[in-house]
């Protein structure tokens, strides 16, 4: 009886942090949450956009008018990137300085500090956002005002990343990419360098690491249920098992992976408009998944037939690992300087704030001094970067042959693989 009694109490809070992620996600178009600092409208003159559909065609369903992704803008081929750059208590000062070196006039970013950030750091960074005179120009960094609460052992991750690519998708049609970072993160190549080298790349491409090998994570992950209390809680806690545990799922293939990824457009479409079902059956499943921010994604486009063969596997980081078990980061140090510009990747984690090793990557790998903006073609004013000049002009560097050597050893890899989603 009394271990009847315990499995009772604790299907009230499953069943609650089951509706509740559910309805983060249904809830994540609305723009209510979000504070736009300047209309998007004010970025049209220097971007002209895109003709989503043709005018004289209707389309038969709802789902049809999603399912196109549009084309570049005619006589270009430079891509444009979404970021999310999120960050929690004490995180201030590293995202301002992330946000900052990865600025493009091209990109769209959604920044966020979550619920256990002080109020006080919250209404700073909107504040900095609002008087940075090239943000309020360009109109394109966006904060999330509304708090979300994020624990990253639990679905609330999950949550976070979906409502910021709902908040991306509505506020413009000109990004081909989104790529979710944390205020740890920082980039090893200049914007330039990157959206010259994806400028010869299918734009339905994913950089995400997945793997089916489940090993321990089986056991350890996708058999145990948990509840976050991140879901209807204010205060950050730490996730809790209850029982009984569930045998592992037959109408679909897990993978883990990363939780770090660059997703194409139409996949992101895909997973936040849902016009099948598998979006949101996964969405419940990863509710009550330790450490979902790990599988979620991955499982989605490798069980998806239209998407499963996009799937590149890596995640564009340069990461060390603690071995075994790969669970947790390294700090990284100068200490790890050539290892980082060796990988080829585009960013790495983990740093601490205003480490000695992010001013070495500022003046030798990105060209960045005193706390400005990345050096590019966009550049103009004196400063240098007070004003912008040609958002279209490029002027990518050494990191763009880094990059370029990396990504081309995966597609030569992906090429004589039958199936990326093993």
């Amino acid at each position: 009886m009394g271990s009847m009694n315990m499995e009772k109490k604790w299907v009230f809070p499953l069943c609650i942090s089951s509706l509740v992620c559910v309805f983060l996600f249904a809830t994540s178009f609305n723009m209510g949450l979000v504070s736009s600092l300047r209309k998007i409208n004010s970025i049209i003159p220097i971007f002209p956009p895109h003709n989503l559909l043709n005018q004289t065609t209707t389309p038969l369903f709802a789902e049809d008018r999603f399912m196109v992704t549009p084309p570049p803008p005619p006589g270009s081929s430079i891509p444009r990137f979404a970021y999310l750059i999120s960050g929690s208590r004490g995180d201030l000062e590293k995202l301002w300085r992330t946000l900052r070196t990865l600025y493009h006039p091209l990109n769209q970013y959604v920044i966020h500090l979550d619920l256990e950030s002080p109020a006080e750091e919250r209404l700073e960074l909107a504040s900095r956002v609002e008087k940075d005179p090239i943000f309020a120009k360009v109109g394109n960094v966006f904060m999330i005002t509304k708090a979300n609460m994020v624990t990253y052992r639990g679905p609330t991750m999950v949550a976070n990343t979906l409502h910021a690519c709902a908040i991306l998708l509505k506020r413009s049609k000109d990004w081909d990419w989104f790529i979710n970072l944390s205020a740890s993160d920082y980039p090893l190549v200049t914007q330039d360098d990157l959206l010259h080298t994806f400028s010869d790349l299918d734009r339905e491409m994913n950089f995400i690491e997945h793997t089916s090998r489940l090993g321990w994570k089986a056991h350890h992950r996708a058999m145990p249920l948990i509840v976050d209390p991140g879901l209807y809680q204010s205060t950050k806690q730490d996730i809790f098992w209850v029982t009984p545990r569930r045998t592992l799922p037959t109408a679909f293939k897990l993978f883990t992976g990363s939780a770090w990824m660059i997703l194409s457009r139409s996949f992101v479409e895909y997973v936040v408009w849902g016009w099948d079902n598998l979006p949101r059956v996964l969405l419940m499943y990863y509710t009550n998944f330790v450490s979902s921010p790990e599988g979620y994604f991955q499982t989605v486009i490798c069980n998806v037939q239209d998407f499963s063969h996009t799937a590149i596997n890596h995640d564009m980081h340069y990461i060390s690992w603690d071995n075994p078990p790969k669970q947790h980061p390294h700090t990284l140090s100068l200490n790890d300087t050539g290892k980082m510009i060796s990988s080829g990747a585009a960013f790495a984690r983990k740093f601490s704030e205003n480490d000695p090793v992010l001013d070495r990557i500022d003046k030798h790998l990105l060209r960045r001094r005193n706390g400005s903006f990345t050096p590019g073609g966009w550049c103009a004013g004196k400063p240098r970067c007070s004003k912008v000049g040609n958002p279209t002009k490029l002027k990518p560097g050494p990191g763009a042959v880094r990059l370029r050597r990396l990504i081309g050893r995966l597609l030569l890899q992906a090429k004589y693989s039958q199936n990326q989603c093993k």
